[in-house]
């Protein structure tokens, strides 16, 4: 394992901001994006992976939506960390995201670091790093982005938009912005607003970061340096809410690693913390430190019913978009009262609503792994809305 210091001796994401390794879409600085903080951003862009062929009347477009540390390499192997797609199992020929069917994109989110434009991108008019003279960003923001995006590839309606955690509050977004242009819509492990708790969480995380001597004020690509440390302990922080109690202890309980007694010293004596550490240290390998700042930040401001006077349900009224939200019991960052408030916002804009609670001891990251519940609940709305929609 890499020591925290030499973590980013690869160029390989650093290259990724500005000339990503994927489809790109770059609008001019006459075609801006519009910022909820009141400010445009121009020129811009916006990277992006597609899967599968649109159809000739282009009815059959899903939008995947990625969560707080993904990125649109959905379902290929990634260029910064070699490994597959962050949700190969849902994404993929077969798979109930089925790309022999579906067309199917995934894009990085505005403030992100995987190409799409955010405080590691070049700012056009000093020739530098925007760091933290880059606007801050709002999940309407990134839905904004993806839907110039949307336009740009001439597809008037998405059949569904698909995301768990923040691509969850995305999809939401996307069915409360557009809802003539989302036939259907599944939110997974979601939220209509971010918590006090999971805004005290994210706060301990972005202290983490700007207190590393090497954050610099937001300016270490400039100075060349890394608040790798500070980064990877806001990583190791985010990653316990992520899991449950008792996923925690299935995989580790109070187990010694590679040892048979305590050293009594600071050491890495529990498995637990020894994965922690590598979680932190594997996270800096591929994300920017500025990006985490705006994206959690994003996540905190997330609030959809007060975009409509306080009510979630004023958010869904008149919604022809069927819905289908998906929790898990022992979820406690996006607990199932989360999602019962979703569902029953849209069952008092009598929108079409279907909702399943999982029984999973995986805690919040279920939603990313091998859960054959979810698989057969997502199939299975999918399969009976693309029927609705006359797709094969």
């Amino acid at each position: 394992m890499s020591s925290m210091n030499s973590a980013f001796q690869t160029p390989e994401p650093r290259s990724q901001v500005d000339d990503p390794s994927s489809l790109v879409a770059r609008f001019s600085a006459d075609e801006p994006l519009m910022l909820d903080a009141g400010v445009p951003v121009g020129p811009w862009q916006i990277a992006y992976q597609t899967y599968g062929a649109l159809n000739a009347d282009k009815s059959n477009a899903v939008l995947i939506c990625h969560a707080l540390t993904g990125d649109q390499h959905v379902a290929n192997v990634s260029p910064v960390t070699g490994k597959p797609g962050w949700w190969t199992t849902m994404v993929g020929p077969g798979r109930p995201v089925d790309t022999d069917r579906f067309f199917v994109i995934c894009a990085n989110v505005i403030g992100g670091c995987m190409g799409t434009t955010g405080p590691a991108s070049t700012d056009p008019r000093t020739g530098l790093p925007y760091a933290v003279d880059f606007p801050v960003i709002t999940i309407r923001d990134m839905v904004r982005a993806q839907a110039a995006l949307i336009d740009r590839l001439g597809i008037e309606t998405l059949f569904c938009v698909v995301g768990g955690s923040m691509g969850g509050m995305q999809v939401l977004q996307w069915a409360a912005s557009y809802p003539d242009r989302v036939f259907a819509a599944l939110p997974i492990a979601t939220a209509a607003r971010h918590s006090a708790q999971n805004i005290a969480f994210h706060e301990v995380g972005r202290q983490a970061v700007m207190a590393d001597p090497d954050w610099r004020g937001g300016r270490y690509l400039v100075e060349g340096t890394r608040p790798t440390k500070g980064l990877a302990v806001a990583r190791m922080g985010a990653h316990i809410t992520y899991l449950s109690e008792m996923a925690l202890h299935r995989k580790f309980g109070r187990n010694y690693q590679d040892r048979s007694a305590p050293t009594f010293s600071f050491d890495a004596d529990f498995q637990i913390e020894s994965y922690l550490r590598y979680q932190g240290l594997s996270f800096v390998e591929r994300f920017d430190a500025n990006s985490y700042l705006y994206v959690t930040r994003a996540m905190d401001y997330f609030d959809l019913a007060a975009e409509h006077d306080g009510s979630l349900a004023r958010a869904f009224k008149g919604s022809a978009t069927r819905f289908c939200v998906i929790s898990f019991t022992s979820d406690w960052l996006f607990p199932t009262s989360d999602s019962r408030a979703i569902v029953h916002a849209l069952n008092a804009a009598a929108a079409s609503v279907g909702f399943v609670e999982i029984d999973s001891d995986k805690g919040h990251d279920a939603f990313l792994l091998d859960e054959p519940e979810m698989f057969a609940a997502t199939r299975g709305f999918i399969d009976a809305a693309a029927r609705a929609r006359g797709l094969a």
